[in-house]
């Protein structure tokens, strides 16, 4: 992990996040490979508030894309973390781990809430995600959403994702 280096998103690194974020969700059995378009629109619609790659040996391997999430009771100041890719050769090495820590990290130190995220709650528990608190979604995926609170308060609130997630078509495959 020592060559492993995590930096934030620079101009030119558009195409090498698309590749490894379409590398990731290929064949994945909740996607239907919008990922990438997600990354790509959260970009163009100025929601694409963190994004952090992962690089090995001049390569991105890794990425992980934050965006403003709403919350119903107007609080603001939670991050929603997603889509995050690790290219599959590289999988298994903590390099997604990498990514959610400097996330993590980034936004406690720049007096961010909290960060929620749609995933499996068995990985990012790992992380110290929790699916019961307070905010909540509704809808199919409500049994992914999970929070990550940086403070003891968590409104009692609903969360809506930003627009370019309704390109997504998550599916149970």
């Amino acid at each position: 992990m020592s060559d492993l280096i995590i930096r934030p998103e620079r101009p030119g690194d558009e195409a090498a996040i698309f590749a490894v974020t379409e590398a990731a969700f290929t064949g994945h059995p909740h996607s239907e490979g919008t990922e990438p378009a997600i990354v790509d629109a959260l970009r163009a619609d100025g929601d694409l508030v963190l994004s952090l790659v992962a690089e090995r040996a001049g390569e991105i391997v890794g990425h992980v894309a934050y965006s403003p999430a709403a919350l119903s009771g107007g609080d603001e100041g939670w991050m929603a973390l997603g889509p995050i890719s690790v290219h599959p050769n590289q999988q298994g090495q903590g390099i997604g781990r990498a990514l959610v820590e400097a996330g993590s990290k980034h936004w406690q130190e720049a007096g961010a809430k909290g960060v929620v995220l749609l995933g499996d709650p068995a990985l990012y528990g790992r992380f110290g995600f929790v699916r019961e608190t307070p905010l909540h979604i509704t809808g199919p995926l409500a049994e992914y959403f999970q929070t990550l609170p940086f403070t003891a308060e968590i409104p009692a609130s609903s969360v809506t994702f930003a627009q370019a997630f309704r390109l997504a078509r998550p599916t149970n495959r």
